[in-house]
């Protein structure tokens, strides 16, 4: 097997086992939404998990292990396709509070940094921001 081949093997495993977790998170309160089947579809594209292996993942997302990232903004991005699913519903339950910070941690956030990293999420997902964080966003955004 060639280095390529290896790199893409291994891309693609975690590439599943961050969609197995979004998936338990769509799954925590019994079911999946449409908003939340509609984000899965879309997030399954983005990380090149062929219908066949979402269909799997779904059946048993806890078969897939989270996969920690050396890269700090990928594991930020993961974070973020994580709250894009808990967030779906417009609310976060106590079942998806307690995944996300399992997952925070399985990604590699140590607690307090993962604690405040989710804090911060829910407030900017919820609105909760003051006019100075919401200024700050806005012109770091606008100064890309």
């Amino acid at each position: 097997m060639s280095f390529y081949e290896l790199f893409k093997k291994g891309h693609q495993t975690r590439n599943k086992a961050h969609f197995a977790s979004i998936a338990s998170i769509a799954m925590s309160d019994g079911k999946i939404s449409e908003d939340e089947q509609a984000l899965l579809q879309t997030l399954a594209f983005k990380l090149g998990v062929h219908s066949s292996d979402m269909v799997e993942i779904l059946n048993d997302p806890a078969q897939y292990p989270i996969i920690p990232s050396n890269s700090v903004e990928e594991r930020l991005e993961r974070m973020h396709d994580l709250f894009d699913m808990i967030f779906s519903d417009h609310k976060i339950d106590e079942k998806e509070l307690v995944l996300i910070k399992k997952y925070a941690i399985g990604l590699g956030y140590n607690a307090i940094n993962a604690n405040e990293l989710i804090q911060n999420s829910i407030d900017i997902y919820t609105g909760g921001i003051s006019f100075n964080e919401y200024r700050y966003l806005i012109n770091n955004r606008l100064n890309k």
